[in-house]
């Protein structure tokens, strides 16, 4: 996505109402926005052509949302924005735990969507300054990581993360053996105060941990995490 094309998000919504008004409402915004109404035919327009995000229901027919964000992260770390009824906690943890890198409740207020699309899509295109700052390159056991690049690796194989899972981990790197709170992490990598559940810190660690290594990431229970150094 260049600086002046407008992003493209592929929203995956069954209900036609709320599919058509969400899209109404971010192509006012700006945004390129491209329609599925079940979960298959979103994965086949994913694989037709790139999108800057995917905004995904979790209930949908064929396909659901958490089977569609799954098949999503095999081969691709576009920013994924789950759509999950309000209250339901298990569809948020799902959602999350198949590789969503944030989530909003239903009805969507529009301020709060575009507010969430807006970081995700700033995570997915630029370093903080505090971590371009960062040394070339930072070493921690097996773990290499080059925050100019943005490349990740582990035992010299590259890494393939998501935006949010390499912005949280440039944030730990940025203090290493220091314990980041969950609020400090909402706000400095999620980019805005949260003031509701802190579980997406903790399906994103863990999903990073997967990835880097169980150990590297240590819990301090009460306080919150530290990359070991």
């Amino acid at each position: 996505m260049s600086d002046s094309a407008p992003a493209k998000i592929l929203l995956v919504e069954d209900d036609e109402v709320i599919r058509k008004s969400v899209a109404m409402a971010l192509e006012r915004y700006g945004y390129h926005v491209t329609v599925a109404a079940d979960g298959l035919t979103g994965l086949e327009l994913f694989r037709e052509g790139p999108c800057d995000l995917l905004l995904l229901d979790v209930m949908l027919p064929g396909l659901d949302g958490i089977g569609l964000c799954r098949r999503i992260r095999e081969s691709s770390t576009a920013p994924i924005l789950m759509m999950s009824a309000r209250g339901d906690s298990l569809d948020v943890v799902s959602g999350l735990e198949a590789g969503a890198d944030d989530y909003v409740v239903k009805p969507v207020d529009t301020a709060v969507l575009v507010a969430r699309i807006r970081s995700l899509l700033r995570r997915a295109t630029i370093v903080s300054t505090k971590q371009s700052g960062q040394a070339d390159r930072l070493v921690f056991g097996n773990l290499t990581i080059e925050p100019a690049a943005l490349e990740v690796y582990r035992d010299d194989e590259e890494l393939a993360l998501a935006p949010t899972e390499l912005r949280l981990l440039l944030e730990f790197a940025a203090h290493p053996g220091v314990v980041l709170s969950r609020q400090t992490l909402l706000r400095d990598v999620w980019d805005y105060g949260w003031d509701g559940d802190s579980r997406v810190v903790d399906l994103c660690v863990q999903r990073l941990r997967k990835k880097i290594g169980a150990d590297r990431i240590e819990t301090v229970r009460g306080f919150g995490y530290k990359l070991r150094r």
